[in-house]
């Protein structure tokens, strides 16, 4: 897909059914919040930014704690709740996180080095920070995010 093949209203309208499937307020979804494409920035990276905000995510500051949300991803199920001060329950790798394990998620990624922190996107792959490895631990693609918990 390339950026100039994505039609404005055809990203407002995803943009809106994203913000209604996580709780947020419809008002927020004006054509002003949507990504404008930055001149000092790839095609790709624009592009990447453009689709993260059409296939929909959560942003991780949204959440409010004690919320929980179900990822799937290319290989597997996990749950992440939300423990506050940027710190998360995850489960749901048998070698990884086999029992509900405090973690700090970084972000989502686009199977790259390039992060979009606090976001837990489709489309991306989950990025964590775990007290007993020394680089991040990176899922899968994610393919579903699904609100288990609102608190």
């Amino acid at each position: 897909m390339e950026f100039a093949d994505l039609d404005h209203a055809a990203v407002t309208a995803c943009h809106y059914a994203r913000i209604e499937c996580f709780m947020q307020d419809p008002g927020d979804a004006s054509s002003d919040n949507l990504f404008q494409p930055n001149p000092h920035l790839s095609d790709s990276i624009n592009r990447n930014i453009v689709r993260s905000e059409v296939e929909g995510g959560v942003y991780l500051k949204d959440l409010p704690e004690e919320s929980t949300l179900e990822i799937e991803t290319q290989n597997r199920f996990y749950t992440l709740e939300n423990r506050g001060g940027g710190k998360f329950l995850i489960s749901g790798h048998p070698k990884f996180c086999s029992e509900p394990t405090l973690v700090t998620v970084c972000g989502s990624n686009w199977g790259g080095s390039m992060l979009k922190k606090a976001y837990v996107g489709r489309g991306m792959h989950l990025e964590f920070l775990h007290p007993n490895y020394e680089r991040p631990i990176i899922t899968s693609r994610i393919i579903e995010i699904r609100l288990l918990r609102y608190a």
